[in-house]
């Protein structure tokens, strides 16, 4: 079967056009998303991601017009209707149709669903290398559509043959463009606490590292990084990925270091458990 998505309302085919050209989305950049999957058909963590969401949504002052359990229900129907044994689900809330392309009148909600993607399987065994790009995310807490800086780089990373960029501004480290970053010092595992999205899988890192690692959650500068002994990051796609290269610098022998290795392992357990 094919995928489908909602929108405000009514389900229809995934390549069906929706969006008139004056949504604020297009003409302003004023919307947010999320991402998430599920895992045994059941999506992972749903309450977290709907809070963040829901969050997102109340900073950029765009009313939901729908409740946690009526979307809910709306996930279900989609997954159903895809025939798949899993699926991931984009959220996009944009600032809606703009008569005067300024003003919110009703946002728009759309709920894509998506083949699983595949973000570089490999690199969670061999880690991946990013470049030190100096930048900070504009309303971090939000997970706004607003990823130019990613795009305008893209060929400089295919070049490098780098798989993200690693931000950093007035020597403090924040984040990756779509995922958070940790670093080990020996066993104290360390992840900023600003500029920052609230990653999710970074949660479940966090409580999974719990009863194994001293953990501290602060702002990280950029020369603890490039020192560290181990760099991971996580996100929905990534899970527990290594970082062995920053730039020219190998982070120490340029392999997957076993704790991050560890970490990526009680997560991929946690995942092939989900709902069970």
């Amino acid at each position: 079967m094919p995928f489908h998505q909602y929108f405000n309302g009514e389900i229809l085919p995934i390549d069906q056009s929706i969006f008139k050209t004056n949504d604020l989305g297009l003409l302003r950049g004023y919307g947010l998303f999320d991402y998430f999957r599920t895992y045994n058909g059941l999506p992972f963590r749903w309450d977290d991601y709907w809070k963040r969401f829901e969050n997102s949504a109340r900073l950029l002052k765009l009313p939901l017009s729908v409740s946690q359990q009526e979307t809910e229900k709306i996930l279900a129907d989609l997954f159903a209707m895809s025939g798949e044994q899993e699926v991931a689900f984009r959220f996009v809330l944009t600032g809606g149709y703009a008569p005067d392309s300024v003003n919110v009148v009703e946002p728009n909600f759309l709920i894509r669903t998506e083949a699983l993607p595949q973000d570089n399987p490999a690199g969670r065994l061999k880690g991946i290398k990013v470049i030190p790009y100096e930048y900070v995310r504009d309303l971090p807490e939000i997970k706004t559509t607003n990823y130019v800086h990613m795009v305008l780089m893209a060929d400089e990373m295919k070049r490098q043959q780098a798989a993200d960029l690693l931000f950093h501004k007035d020597g403090e480290v924040s984040e990756l463009t779509r995922s958070n970053i940790f670093i080990f010092q020996g066993d104290k595992l360390i992840t900023s606490d600003r500029n920052i999205l609230n990653g999710i899988t970074r949660r479940v890192v966090l409580e999974l590292a719990q009863p194994h690692f001293e953990i501290e959650v602060r702002p990280v500068t950029y020369k603890e990084v490039v020192t560290a002994d181990e760099i991971f990051t996580t996100s929905t796609t990534k899970w527990v990925m290594p970082v062995v290269q920053i730039g020219d610098l190998p982070v120490q022998d340029g392999l997957a270091g076993k704790r991050t290795l560890f970490l990526q392992k009680l997560f991929e357990e946690l995942v092939a458990d989900w709902g069970k």
